[in-house]
């Protein structure tokens, strides 16, 4: 077992013959003889545990341990002492140490106690990492896609999730605001809180004002108990209102001062809430022409418009519409318990050539029914709906296939999988996960069109 392990020991023999025996068992070693040099040297490296005696002139054990815990609570501390009673014991580990050692003692006892403290420590560092790893995916798990339009998007999800300010995100219905929101939700220091998401043009501004304000008993006629707002479930996590460009004007002044206020008055109510969540709104308007129109107030849009994130249309997203239609076709066919495994490339070729007026609410449908329609293990194009299946680009879907030219389907494969290629800079491993095939498969079919020598090499 290995480690980096600083000795704190004001007896400098005594520091120098622990630090030869912990090299000779597998440990790489540095000592100081006084804590005011540890605490330094621990500013300028990294250590897996520090060892420590408990009285020293000047700081003693207790107070370094302390200091340890407090800048550097991932570094477990061992104390050392001659004076093993219980009150150093307890002391010792009220202020943040990981395991006490009395002397006289074998030198085994205490590689031991650091070969666990360096185990603590690298499972702590290991559990972090996975903890931020699930995090990202969890984060960024339906943001499907690797376009420069998407990779936008989920840099801006990276850059804004720590921020605790106001987020509008806007972009054409169906494109999936909401995922954003819910991405920036679990990436956020609110992640362990609750999502709520309350759609404000489904409801009357009356309606609206109590789910959002929440009213106390007797506010009107039907309130026969109070009522906690939305504002107030959303404490601790996110509050996310969608379509903002829809709410009643008569209803804006009073979001407005619930966003400056960080509270809210429930309706009949003459008292003010505080709460603590972060707000997170979305809109498909344009708020600009809204306010020119004066259907939204010019002062609520700049509070809400902190921080903003533009959600583009799936028709400018080039070939993420592959990779969705194949995320699509795998859980719905789990779902419906049909063995669908992939898509055509005369589908993929359609697919890509639609222009999505629904964008990625109207390819999800679009798969649906496919996967509802077909009779084999891979979507045909008769299995589309028909406005995409007759859908006519003014350009060929494939490079060099001309609108009259008709070719072989082995030769429109063989050319959609090279412009597949071609657009993911030669990356065989995500074209053959994008185009639903194996990759061997893929291989197989290069090597018999182009005669490329199939070989386990990704580029």
């Amino acid at each position: 077992m290995s480690g980096h392990i600083l000795i704190v020991e004001d007896d400098r023999s005594m520091a120098e013959t622990l630090a030869k025996a912990m090299t000779l068992r597998g440990f790489t070693v540095e000592w100081k003889t006084s804590a005011a040099e540890a605490l330094k040297v621990l500013d300028e490296q990294d250590f897996d545990v520090v060892v420590t005696d408990l009285h020293m002139e000047g700081m003693d054990g207790i107070a370094l341990c302390e200091r340890v815990a407090a800048n550097r609570p991932d570094v477990p501390v061992v104390v050392i002492t001659a004076f093993g009673t219980m009150e150093s014991a307890v002391a010792a580990m009220r202020v943040g140490a990981y395991d006490f050692i009395t002397k006289p003692f074998d030198v085994d006892v205490l590689r031991l106690a650091l070969v666990r403290a360096v185990q603590h420590r690298t499972l702590r560092e290991e559990v972090k990492r996975l903890r931020q790893e699930i995090s990202t995916v969890r984060g960024t798990d339906l943001m499907i896609g690797t376009s420069p339009a998407m990779n936008r998007v989920t840099d801006l999800i990276d850059r804004v999730s720590d921020s605790d300010a106001t987020l509008l995100i806007t972009g054409a219905s169906g494109t999936g605001k909401e995922l954003v929101a819910q991405a920036v939700h679990r990436r956020s220091r609110y992640a362990a809180g609750p999502f709520v998401a309350i759609n404000c043009a489904a409801m009357p501004e009356s309606l609206l004002e109590t789910e959002l304000f929440g009213h106390v008993k007797g506010a009107f006629t039907d309130a026969r108990t109070a009522r906690q707002g939305l504002f107030l479930k959303a404490n601790g996590g996110t509050l996310f209102l969608d379509e903002i460009g829809e709410m009643p004007i008569g209803m804006q002044p009073k979001l407005l001062r619930a966003l400056q206020e960080r509270s809210v008055r429930p309706v009949g109510g003459d008292k003010e809430i505080p709460f603590e969540a972060r707000i997170i709104t979305a809109t498909n308007r344009d708020l600009e022409v809204e306010i020119a129109e004066r259907r939204f107030r010019e002062d609520l849009f700049y509070r809400i418009n902190v921080v903003r994130i533009d959600v583009p249309p799936l028709r400018v997203r080039g070939n993420d519409v592959l990779f969705l239609a194949q995320h699509f076709v795998k859980t719905m066919s789990a779902k419906s318990g049909k063995k669908v495994v992939s898509i055509s490339a005369p589908v993929a070729e359609k697919l890509v050539g639609y222009t999505w007026p629904g964008n990625v609410r109207e390819l999800q449908n679009c798969i649906e029914r496919a996967v509802a329609f077909t009779r084999f293990d891979e979507l045909t194009v008769d299995d589309l709906p028909e406005k995409i299946r007759n859908y006519r680009t003014s350009e060929s879907a494939v490079p060099g296939v001309g609108a009259m030219e008709i070719l072989p389907m082995d030769e429109v494969e063989h050319r959609y999988i090279v412009r597949v290629l071609k657009q993911l800079d030669g990356n065989k491993t995500v074209a053959a996960e994008m185009l639903g095939l194996d990759r061997r498969t893929l291989y197989r079919k290069l090597e018999r069109w182009e005669g490329i020598v199939a070989t386990d090499e990704v580029v």
